[in-house]
């Protein structure tokens, strides 16, 4: 189990291979990788990510720990990005390992509504207009009532 926290640029299918290779005896690998999508006036010009390197990284391997006693998991990967943010880059990737598929599936959807709604990052939107911090969404709050 592992949470890295970059600047840096990543190649989700890399990471992947990466992360496969060193799996025995799984039947069940689940990614998902969030990307930066334009805002609803399609004017962004960058995502800035803003975080406590500490805090998120104890955040993180907690919820981590917490997913696989919950659904028995193999291993697992959080890697998330900080700083500037392009269009069309990745922020944020999940990938687990189980037994069984569902498994796998439950403690990344688990994973991404915890790294959605609660890890401590703060995001702000650069456009034409100026910056804005973004405000959460009570969707994404919703999204944790189902575990």
């Amino acid at each position: 189990m592992k949470v890295i926290l970059q600047h840096k640029l990543f190649d989700p299918g890399q990471l992947i291979n990466r992360f496969q290779c060193n799996l025995e005896n799984v039947g069940a690998v689940v990614n998902f990788t969030g990307i930066v999508r334009n805002n609803k006036a399609l004017n962004l010009i960058k995502l800035h990510i803003e975080h406590y390197p500490e805090m998120t990284k104890r955040s993180l391997e907690e919820i981590q720990l917490l997913s696989k006693k919950r659904w028995n998991l193999k291993d697992s990967l959080i890697i998330h990005r900080y700083g500037d943010l392009k269009l069309n880059e990745p922020i944020m990737m999940v990938i687990t390992a189980a037994d069984h598929r569902q498994d796998a599936f439950s403690a990344a959807n688990f994973l991404m509504d915890y790294l959605k709604s609660r890890a401590p990052f703060w995001k702000k939107e650069f456009t034409n207009d100026g910056s804005e911090w973004v405000l959460s969404r009570i969707e994404d709050e919703n999204s944790l009532s189902r575990w």
